[in-house]
């Protein structure tokens, strides 16, 4: 095994990896860019939609880094947002996708485009990715949707509903209990979480 071979064992076996980048951009080009750190230059593969939202080159700038280690290479994954970062390793595990293929998704779709093709199980809109068939839409469907999806529009919903009623002239205490009362009751939707909670706070169901 080479020397190379026996650094890239190394960092895989747990040893530094790297988790972001600041720098100076020396050049763009569709699928990465080289970022210039202690005269060093790294070359990051981005998701395409990225490019529009970079400085121009000779500026500098900061991106969110997702280090993928291979038995013969090391590949920089660039994102702005720790968001992005999350969603392209949960797609990582995901059957039959990798890198190559997050990152078109990546590319396709805004990171909550993608999220709510997931929840609204849109396998149409999300076979508008190249080399993206709906056998591997509805693996992705099926295993992203409680680990992407559930938690972040249920707690968004939740926060809507919840500004909705303090807004109303509601004490957040009040709203608060209510509302827990209303998601327990199985209601998920804005409507009808704040439909429900009302009902709680106005003596239209027995507490």
């Amino acid at each position: 095994m080479s020397s190379q071979y026996h650094e890239i064992w190394r960092i895989d076996q747990g040893g530094s990896v790297i988790g972001s980048l600041r720098g100076r951009l020396i050049s763009k080009r569709p699928d990465n860019i080289i970022i210039e750190t202690a005269g060093v230059g790294y070359q990051v593969m981005i998701p395409i939609n990225l490019l529009s939202m970079l400085p121009d080159e000779g500026e500098e700038v900061f991106l969110h880094i997702y280090t993928h280690v291979r038995e013969d290479s090391l590949q920089l994954y660039g994102f702005l947002s720790e968001k992005e970062k999350s969603v392209f390793i949960t797609l990582l595990g995901v059957t039959g996708v990798g890198p190559r293929m997050a990152l078109n998704i990546l590319s396709g779709f805004r990171v909550e485009e993608f999220l709510r093709a997931i929840d609204s199980e849109d396998v149409a809109m999300l076979c508008r990715i190249p080399g993206l068939g709906k056998k591997t839409a509805h693996r992705l469907i099926l295993e992203l949707r409680e680990k992407l999806v559930t938690k972040e529009v249920r707690d968004r919903v939740f926060d809507d509903t919840l500004s909705a009623l303090v807004n109303l002239g509601y004490k957040k205490s009040e709203a608060l209990e209510a509302l827990d009362r209303a998601y327990k009751s199985g209601h998920t939707q804005v409507e009808d979480l704040l439909k429900e909670a009302l009902r709680y706070l106005t003596g239209g169901h027995p507490k």
